[in-house]
């Protein structure tokens, strides 16, 4: 007889109905995301770990919801529908976005039309670009550049190719992600019960009986926020309104004199949304967030203060290179038993039941060798080495294993690691003279996933899964519409991008050139790389062993000492960017937490809950309102993040 817990799981299967609404919604929000982070260059939803256009798309179904709980309750969305929605959004949203599909598809004719005489290009590596991974033809580039006419026969057939070659490239890397994901669902899940703090608003949100938008405390954090974002919206329209900055300000003017102005910026926020994310991360990994930027500015000012002169001191994303893959390798050893009996069931060996799982275990692993093994291939046809692709791919998943294992664990809400994947890795390493012109081609070609990590699928995946659990939806139908999800987020974001470059001429007419600064920048490195080719680079190799060790370090003293309390995680993401830009929101929701559970306790936590998703609810609503509000009107807008 089956368990509770199978029938539990299997209550409620994942509708057409959904799948369906999903469909239509993803051309549109894909739309949507390249307009605002390439056409305006504004909003940037998938910087962050919870997209708040996927938010907004929620909240308005939600209220078509109560619409049709008058008119007819049997039309209304069931939770397990709108969890479907979501996850299949954030999917198409993360392959379509930031680091990803819009960094790709500027790539693909940069470097023949902006070649020239002065850059040296055409001699330097044209000849080891695939070309039926790149658009060389410059009549089929002119109407990207200068405008045009994309839907004629010639266009679609010079682009087409490539596209679809790329588009069966990030099928399969995504769906090798799905398949690692089934692999370790259950440990993480059923055995550690980790805490997925990022989807406490979409599992709140959806719940039929909308208790979470009764509550006085999520309209008071609601109002807070979409008051903020109204005033500086105002302000930015009328700069009479007086304004409350939330945004980033930097106060590293403040510090002229030696050796305090060699610690860089000092840049200060108050962004609802990270404040109301900050709240639901454990407090071991909020304190070390703000503790470990304030570790990076001290080790700048030592550096200049003893007169250390090494280049980039203390090599920040070197260090970061070797914390992601020390927190993988952590993540793999702490489920290295389950990972054993998964192995065993899939070759009819006993191991355990996976029944429940999106799909067998069998299934996955076999998954996963293939499409690992279609990835080697199609980087060899690229002109990669295949050792190489193999040690490429080997890296990219790990460092894609530790983003999903912090997400799950501790929801972090940036984690971009730029510069500083496994193409850095191996040249920092190897160096440039070792790994020839063939695979720095095709490391450059593969800047769409290495350049950073922010819009990652594989977080979402698992995070849907989650919701699957939680909610007692089925999974394995679920696993499908996470993959035709990815399939038409590619195929919408290729479209929405040929689509408004071909409207607007994105070389002379777009308000910010993102589309070929994205596509600039591998061909740049590139250039460099083979104009002065290099051996390893010591320093930089010392510091990935630095980072890896001392996360080990960290990770075994807090195993050893339950006081310890600073997490590894902490040590390894406060390098980037994002952490830049809300490290004082996650102070703040640090201090505010811990005050809450040193004298209010668990009962006081769980009262105060709404009101930090409100104002996550209350800078997304409005945030997306505003934001749409100038696309229409073709006004500029103020941007609440970024």
């Amino acid at each position: 007889m089956p368990n509770k817990r199978v029938q539990s799981l299997s209550a409620e299967r994942v509708s057409f109905r959904a799948i369906l609404i999903a469909s239509i919604l993803i051309p549109i929000n894909s739309y949507w995301v390249i307009e605002m982070e390439v056409i305006r260059y504004s909003g940037h939803p998938v910087t962050i770990s919870l997209f708040f256009n996927v938010i907004f798309v929620i909240s308005v179904l939600l209220g078509f919801n109560l619409f049709l709980r008058k008119l007819s309750p049997r039309l209304t969305l069931r939770q397990g529908e709108l969890i479907t929605i979501y996850t299949m959004l954030s999917i198409a949203s993360g392959v379509a976005g930031h680091d990803m599909l819009e960094i790709l598809l500027p790539m693909l004719g940069h470097a023949f039309w902006f070649a020239t005489p002065e850059n040296e290009w055409k001699d330097l590596f044209w000849n080891y670009l695939p070309r039926w991974l790149t658009v060389s033809d410059k009549a089929a580039l002119k109407g990207y550049y200068r405008g045009g006419e994309l839907y004629t026969l010639y266009q679609l057939k010079s682009w087409g190719v490539p596209i679809l070659w790329w588009t069966a490239f990030v099928t399969v890397l995504v769906f090798v992600m799905l398949c690692i994901n089934v692999i370790l669902r259950k440990q993480w899940t059923e055995q550690e019960k980790l805490s997925y703090p990022i989807i406490q608003l979409p599992l709140e949100m959806t719940r039929g009986d909308f208790r979470l938008f009764r509550s006085h405390l999520l309209w008071i954090g609601f109002a807070i926020a979409a008051v903020l974002d109204t005033l500086n919206q105002l302000h930015a329209m009328y700069p009479e309104v007086p304004a409350i900055r939330t945004r980033v300000k930097n106060y590293g003017y403040l510090f002229t004199e030696k050796p305090w102005n060699a610690m860089g910026g000092l840049p200060i926020s108050f962004y609802p949304f990270a404040i109301g994310l900050g709240f639901f991360i454990p407090l071991d990994l909020s304190f070390s967030c703000w503790f470990f930027f304030w570790y990076w500015k001290a080790l700048r000012i030592i550096g200049a203060a003893i007169g250390l002169r090494l280049p980039g001191f203390p090599l920040m994303n070197e260090q970061a290179s070797g914390g992601y893959i020390a927190l993988a390798l952590i993540a793999l050893w702490m489920s290295r038993k389950h990972i054993v009996r998964a192995l065993k069931r899939a070759f009819g060996a006993g191991g355990i039941d996976d029944s429940n799982e999106p799909m067998s275990y069998r299934v996955a692993v076999l998954g996963a060798i293939l499409g690992f093994s279609f990835i080697v291939f199609f980087c060899y046809r690229g002109g990669m080495s295949v050792w190489v692709a193999v040690l490429f791919f080997i890296f990219y998943f790990a460092i894609s294993l530790a983003v999903t294992r912090m997400r799950a664990e501790l929801g972090t809400p940036v984690h971009d690691l730029h510069y500083s994947g496994p193409d850095m890795i191996l040249v920092r390493s190897l160096g440039t003279r070792r790994l020839g012109k063939g695979n720095l081609s095709m490391f450059s070609m593969f800047w769409f996933i290495t350049r950073a990590y922010r819009s990652h699928p594989m977080p979402h995946q698992l995070e849907g899964f989650k919701l699957a659990e939680r909610t007692g939806l089925g999974s394995r139908r679920l696993a499908f519409a996470m993959m035709l999800a990815a399939v038409l987020g590619v195929i919408s974001a290729f479209w929405a991008q040929l689509d408004r470059g071909f409207r607007l001429g994105m070389e002379i007419k777009a308000p910010w050139p993102a589309l070929t600064a994205f596509g600039r920048e591998p061909y740049d490195r590139l250039a460099r790389w083979l104009s002065f080719p290099s051996g390893t680079n010591v320093p930089a190799t010392v510091a990935m062993i630095v980072g890896f060790a001392m996360t080990l370090l960290l990770m075994g003293m807090r195993m050893r000492f339950f006081w310890w309390p600073f997490h590894p995680a902490g040590f390894a993401i406060t390098t980037s960017w994002g952490m830049n830009m809300v490290w004082s929101c996650l102070f703040i929701s640090w201090l505010v937490k811990w005050v809450i559970l040193k004298y209010g306790g668990l009962k006081v936590h769980r009262k105060a809950t709404p009101f930090f998703l409100g104002l996550i609810l209350g800078e997304f609503t409005l945030g997306s309102i505003w934001n749409i509000f100038g696309i229409i009107l073709n006004v500029p807008i103020y941007h609440f993040w970024g």
